[in-house]
């Protein structure tokens, strides 16, 4: 099968074309013919070595950990899934990424794509929509009209954030430019704090949750908008948990967890038209087109999601 690999740490240029062995499945696993995979910050971060301690992983590296594509085959005891279903996943974080024409994963962390969904809007889901997901449910009970701020969100956890915070009642607020304000009024925010004009810490107050994407002064400056007991749940880096303890709330550090029964919920979620994909750019299976792919997601500038069309 035709693969993107890296042999080495480094820049974009390390991603190259293969030909790779197909991988075969075991019990309880699943065959997928990929059609689409995305972009996410993890697979240049991983492509750079900034992970390398954390996922310690033998060259050559297959990247990415989004998936959509058809079922090609089944393991024994696999029931919920049959050959030529389209499903979509976030497998385990393995050497044996998604920029490949067919992947390996356990039935238990797909789901199936809503007929209303192409592969290219259910590739931008899995990482990004469960992570937004597991950051709005995992760490809090929050109750309807409860103050959620999501920071940057016309990127791709943000974007699938706001929707997912509006699905369940809350009150979203979201730091955008101001070119980019409408658009994030279109998928739900209430508020749209424009960084270019405004400190969200002096328009915001009270909140009960923020979401970081962003981490640095960023982070910081979130801990003076929540109330006493609210929570900061990061997705960058370790929060100050002297500084959280002395101004009495709760602050997180989320690293993705697979999670087939949450995408269920976001599948669920897609076909009832309360949460849309927002592919910003999508970018051909080759060379070529993965390192402009990544050279997108490291300007931090991307809108919604960057999608790989594999077939």
């Amino acid at each position: 099968m035709k693969a993107i690999v890296i042999d080495q740490y480094g820049g974009k240029e390390e991603l190259k074309e293969r030909e790779m062995p197909k991988p075969t499945i075991m019990e309880g696993e699943v065959l997928i013919e990929l059609h689409a995979t995305s972009v996410n910050p993890i697979d240049w971060k991983l492509r750079e070595g900034y992970l390398k301690e954390m996922l310690p992983f033998d060259f050559p590296i297959i990247l990415g950990w989004d998936a959509a594509g058809i079922v090609s085959e089944i393991g024994s005891n696999v029931s919920t899934v049959s050959i030529g279903d389209r499903v979509f996943v976030r497998p385990e974080t393995t050497a044996q990424g998604t920029y490949a024409e067919y992947i390996v994963t356990e039935e238990k962390l797909l789901a199936k794509i809503p007929d209303n969904i192409t592969f290219e809007e259910a590739a931008a889901v899995p990482l990004a929509g469960l992570t937004a997901y597991q950051c709005l449910v995992n760490f809090t009970h929050l109750n309807k009209g409860d103050k959620v701020l999501i920071h940057a969100g016309s990127g791709g956890v943000g974007s699938l954030g706001i929707q997912i915070a509006k699905s369940l009642g809350y009150f979203v607020a979201t730091t955008g430019s101001k070119k980019n304000e409408e658009f994030l009024k279109s998928i739900g925010a209430d508020i749209v704090i424009k960084y270019d004009q405004q400190d969200f810490e002096q328009e915001l107050k009270e909140y009960d949750l923020v979401v970081d994407t962003m981490g640095g002064d960023i982070q910081d400056k979130s801990f003076q908008v929540l109330k006493k007991g609210g929570t900061l749940v990061s997705i960058v880096q370790p929060p100050d948990e002297i500084k959280a303890e002395k101004m009495d709330v709760n602050a997180k550090y989320h690293w993705l967890i697979p999670n087939g029964e949450q995408l269920k919920k976001l599948a669920d979620l897609m076909e009832k038209g309360k949460l849309k994909p927002v592919v910003g750019s999508i970018f051909e299976f080759s060379e070529q087109g993965v390192r402009e792919a990544h050279a997108l997601s490291e300007s931090h500038h991307a809108k919604g999601k960057i999608v790989i069309k594999i077939k």
